[in-house]
């Protein structure tokens, strides 16, 4: 009796985090008695991903303000917004991988730790070198929602995975528009401490992919680049996601430029205030994520493509005649847009279960060069040769996702390039009970791959 009473303490014993701060017994790992991912935990995993995202967008509509506190002129600092991106895009490739390597916890309380410190520096500072290189920084580790996406995916039962991962998503979307459009304000109401405060007492701590030792930094770089270019099922939705959201960030570039023609001649601060439509499309999100856990990943993507083209054609015919079209646009493009994300996502988590993390790293690369190509690609269009045209070219990228996503059939093997073998069966089966405690017990350090998942 002694033997196991101490063979149980040792199992729940968990060691202090960074050598000196304790996890809270509610939060310690035991494969006895597994964390339940409910909806009010997956709602704090959302938040978490929404203040922490709003830091890459807060000086865009404050470009001026910062201008005028160093003395200089608005075209010195133009390129803060691009510092700040390029080092989203270092974090995403270098850091969110290490999802599969140490423990998450520990790796998004100390991105949100560096993250905040790192605005405070912003805030003190009288050096413009220095307040630039500081927004670099902050861009490289404010990659918490990556991290939270997949952590979420793995926490959830079967048969809620989609819409874990919709909440989480819908949030990292809310906070883009609360950092475009509410900028500083919210900072005087949520500080950093608080977020962090609540990471540190809701985030589980749940083991690491890697307990057996086998990974190490360089090996997950190198598998997560071999993933990249060897797994179809992956390759076929980053470019997905790629265009799609070149398509979403070229008609949000351009739309300044079209309402502020003939025959809108809106003001910049009227034409701000489109940007509370995406609200709507975001706040659904998590019901399309409900919606998607029934059904196999597949068809969500092909339904998502095709309301996408309709709401393209839309812009195309009458965008820059009459406002209705627009705000259609607006809504059906945010909304379908994040169904296609979640939907593609969920399937590619399915591939190798203990590489969430990389496989996500590759999913957010792919995001961020889209919202490049469609920065420079749409503006240039449409200054060009117009609105129609530039809204042509998103329809034309959206009828390449269709044709990639048709390569491949809805059950086909992630490993199988073209084909439709495995039925074309619609509804997924509901998980047994004995399925979901199966799902929710086992070990999450073994590096296994499916065979034939549940695939797009």
């Amino acid at each position: 009796m002694p033997i196991n009473l101490l063979v149980r303490f040792s199992s729940l014993w968990c060691p202090p985090e960074f050598g000196f701060l304790p996890v809270p017994s509610w939060l310690r790992y035991n494969p006895e008695k597994p964390f339940h991912f409910g909806l009010g935990m997956n709602i704090a995993f959302g938040l978490g991903a929404t203040f922490t995202v709003s830091n890459l967008y807060y000086c865009q509509p404050i470009l001026g303000d910062i201008a005028h506190a160093f003395g200089v002129d608005e075209s010195t600092v133009a390129n803060i917004p691009t510092l700040i991106q390029a080092g989203y895009c270092a974090g995403l490739l270098l850091i969110t991988p290490l999802g599969d390597l140490v423990q998450r916890r520990q790796l998004i309380l100390l991105l949100m730790l560096l993250s905040g410190s790192l605005t405070i520096g912003l805030a003190i500072t009288k050096n413009l070198i220095v307040f630039e290189a500081l927004n670099f920084l902050v861009g490289v580790f404010t990659v918490v929602p990556q991290v939270l996406v997949p952590l979420a995916a793995e926490l959830a039962p079967p048969d809620r995975k989609a819409g874990a991962v919709a909440i989480v998503w819908s949030a990292l979307m809310m906070g883009i528009l609360i950092g475009r459009v509410l900028s500083g304000i919210i900072t005087n109401f949520v500080t950093f401490r608080a977020v962090l405060l609540g990471a540190y007492l809701i985030i589980p701590n749940y083991p690491s992919a890697n307990r057996n030792g086998q990974l190490t930094y360089f090996k997950i770089l190198w598998t997560m680049a071999k993933l990249a270019v060897t797994e179809p099922l992956l390759i076929v939705s980053s470019l997905s996601l790629l265009l799609s959201n070149a398509c979403f960030t070229a008609f949000w570039v351009t739309l300044t430029f079209l309402l502020l023609d003939a025959p809108f001649q809106y003001s910049t601060l009227v034409i701000g205030l489109f940007g509370l439509l995406g609200l709507f499309g975001v706040a659904l999100g998590p019901f399309v994520g409900r919606a998607i856990d029934k059904v196999y990943p597949w068809y969500a993507a092909l339904f998502s493509l095709i309301a996408l083209l309709l709401f393209q054609t839309v812009l195309v015919i009458g965008a820059g005649l009459n406002l209705a079209p627009i705000i259609i646009a607006i809504i059906g493009l945010d909304l379908f847009r994040q169904t296609l994300q979640v939907s593609l996502l969920t399937g590619v988590f399915l591939i190798n279960p203990s590489a969430r993390a990389r496989l996500n790293a590759v999913i957010a690369v792919s995001l961020f060069l889209g919202q490049v190509m469609g920065t420079s690609a749409g503006s240039e269009v449409f200054l060009k040769f117009g609105w129609r045209a530039c809204y042509g070219l998103s329809l034309a990228w959206t009828g390449l996702q269709v044709l990639s996503l048709l390569t491949r059939g809805p059950h086909t093997p992630h490993h199988v390039w073209f084909g439709y073998e495995g039925g074309w069966a619609f509804w997924k089966s509901p998980p047994t009970p004995a399925a979901k405690e199966e799902s929710t017990a086992q070990d999450p350090v073994e590096e296994k791959v499916v065979s034939r998942p549940e695939s797009v």
